[in-house]
Parts: structure tokens; C-alpha cells; sequence
């Protein structure tokens, strides 16, 4: 449990990051918002319960609303925050999906602050650096009894794939 909410409380770091774009675009929207606090909560050792996953939940129908609202930036900050709350149900099964529960809120951050900037790849590079050095010892660890990231996912995947491997190289 102990490293769960140390995942957990990275992950609502890195998605933190990109809050602002989504409130910018989607005011009034709270959802992403109330998702990185709940991550956050349980880091700071509220329990892992329905409320934790009602808020990823919300999170995701936040990111499809501005995702068809032609907001991309803020669907994709929106997505950082679902990943924030879903990193506290990392599976301990060693299968390489699991590595985006524990980096898919850097990776979707650093998209999203990518498009914020327009489409520029060195904001992306930036945010996913500052991640990198965000990573605790514990996160490194935990990571590392996972595959590498998967195959995919577009500019999202690749951000997540060179996360991955930055991390993975740590001493």
C-alpha cells in the first residue's frame, strides 16, 4: 500500500502540472481538478474507495467533453488527471499496460502542455524531463518490476515510451 500511494502521489504531481490548461479552456469544469485531489488524498493515506475511482471516472467524461469540443489541450489535461486517480489501482501483474498507471499522467500532462504551447515538442520534452527528476526511489522501483511501456498510443505513447526508459536508466 505503501508504494501505491507513492505512485499515486506522483502521479497527481505530474498531472497537476496541466490543470491550469483545462481550467483555462473548461471553467466551471471541476472534475479533473477533484480527481488530482483524490489521487492526492489517498498518497496522503485516505483509502482506496469508490469515491477515488467515481473521480477518474468523471475525469475521463471531462476529457470526451472537451475532446468533442475541439479542446484537445484540455482533454488531454484531463486524461493526466485520470490517470492521477486510476494510479492508485495499479495491478501488481507484470504486464507492460500497467507502466501507463504509473506514468500516463506525465505523459498525458506533458501532451497536453505540448498542445497549450502549440504543438510544440520541446514543452512536451520539458515537462517529461521534470518528471523524470519528480521520480522518487520507490516510483523508479516499482516500475521496474514492470515490462517497458507498450507499443502505440500515438504522441501520448511516445512520451510515455522515453519517460519509461529515462527512468528505467536511473542509477
Amino acid at each position: 500500500m505503501h508504494e501505491l500511494r507513492e505512485v499515486a502521489g506522483y502521479a497527481a504531481t505530474c498531472a497537476r502540472a496541466a490543470l491550469a490548461l483545462f481550467e483555462r479552456e473548461r471553467p466551471g469544469d471541476e472534475r479533473p481538478r477533484v480527481a488530482i485531489e483524490a489521487a492526492q488524498a489517498f498518497a496522503e493515506g485516505a483509502a482506496r474507495s469508490k469515491v477515488l475511482r467515481d473521480a477518474a471516472w468523471a475525469a475521463q467524461r471531462a476529457a470526451q467533453a472537451a475532446r468533442g469540443a475541439g479542446q484537445a489541450a484540455a482533454s488531454d489535461a484531463a486524461r493526466a488527471a485520470l490517470a492521477a486517480a486510476g494510479a492508485a489501482f495499479l495491478h501488481p501483474l507484470a504486464k507492460a499496460t500497467q507502466v501507463k498507471h504509473i506514468l500516463g499522467s506525465a505523459a498525458h500532462a506533458a501532451r497536453a502542455l505540448e498542445l497549450g504551447g502549440g504543438d510544440n515538442p520541446a514543452v512536451g520534452a520539458d515537462h517529461i524531463e521534470r518528471c523524470r527528476a519528480l521520480a522518487s526511489p520507490v516510483v523508479v522501483d516499482v516500475l521496474k518490476r514492470y515490462p517497458d511501456a507498450p507499443a502505440g498510443g500515438g504522441r501520448v505513447g511516445e512520451l510515455l515510451r522515453e519517460l519509461d526508459v529515462a527512468l528505467r536508466r536511473q542509477d
